[in-house]
């Protein structure tokens, strides 16, 4: 079956759809986490969304919904304990030391079919159905909804968190905001990639596009389009091979945006 065929199915148009919508979370998301200095908050968050989701897997047989409420409680965990920055990675570390330990043993106690622990950590986005479309998508809608609304605050509170308290923005509400809409789109990034390569649209897109501009709106608008071209074009690229899962495509796309930028980035300075 070729690519145009392929491009016909169900099972394709939902995985394009669902590459799409988390592609724009993410290119939304990521500028603020990489100026926010929260790399590996993004790790921690995806790590732990497989200790939701290896719970959810065993109670329920829906790693999903496992993984966004794991995803949830993380990020309360992390507003609480990891209020200041410089207690933050200390308190990522100890967290997902310990959530780690925890989905391996939810996982050993599982007893069902093994690509289902395994789409956990690698993503299964041809699988994705329209209930979990719907799904994505209202995720998708209340993540854009909530950024555009704390846009210029939290811009203000990730420059300089100390004059924007002064000026009396709630930076520590903000957090936590920023926090439960970070474990969100992360998790919903997982279904593409998985959660060993969620850094690959949550980071990498924005990392390459702050290496092209300056202006927050348009480093904003480069990375959400750059994390489309990864995604989709991974996807796309998946099923043109046949036998090389999404995933794969998705970080190598990623990665050879991020080296283009690098390249480029300095002579555009330079004029």
């Amino acid at each position: 079956m070729n690519l145009h065929l392929y491009v016909t199915q169900a099972f394709a148009q939902h995985a394009l759809i669902a590459a799409a919508l988390v592609a724009v979370m993410c290119g939304v998301i990521g500028p603020f986490v990489i100026s926010r200095g929260m790399a590996f908050a993004v790790h921690g968050t995806s790590e732990l969304a497989f200790t939701g989701a290896a719970a959810g897997l065993l109670i329920a047989n829906n790693p999903i919904a496992g993984a966004f409420g794991g995803a949830a409680i993380v990020a309360t965990l992390l507003a609480t304990l990891g209020g200041r920055e410089r207690e933050r990675d200390a308190t990522i570390g100890v967290v997902l030391a310990f959530g780690l330990g925890i989905g391996v043993l939810l996982l050993s106690h599982y007893h069902g079919f093994a690509t289902a622990a395994t789409n956990i950590l690698f993503g299964n986005i041809f699988g994705v159905s329209a209930g979990q479309l719907l799904l994505l998508l209202g995720i998708g809608i209340a993540v854009l909804v909530g950024m555009l609304g704390i846009y210029r605050p939290l811009l203000f509170a990730s420059v300089d968190p100390d004059v924007a308290m002064a000026r009396g923005i709630p930076v520590r509400l903000l957090s936590l905001a920023f926090l439960f809409m970070l474990a969100l789109t992360v998790t919903a990034a997982a279904q593409v990639v998985g959660t060993l390569l969620v850094l690959s649209l949550a980071i990498t897109p924005a990392a390459a596009a702050q290496r092209l501009a300056t202006r927050p709106l348009t480093i904003t608008l480069l990375s959400i389009g750059f994390a489309l071209v990864a995604s989709v074009g991974g996807l796309l690229a998946s099923l043109a091979s046949g036998n090389v899962k999404p995933s794969i495509f998705v970080t190598v796309i990623s990665f050879g945006l991020y080296v283009f930028a690098r390249v480029i980035g300095p002579s555009r300075t330079r004029r």
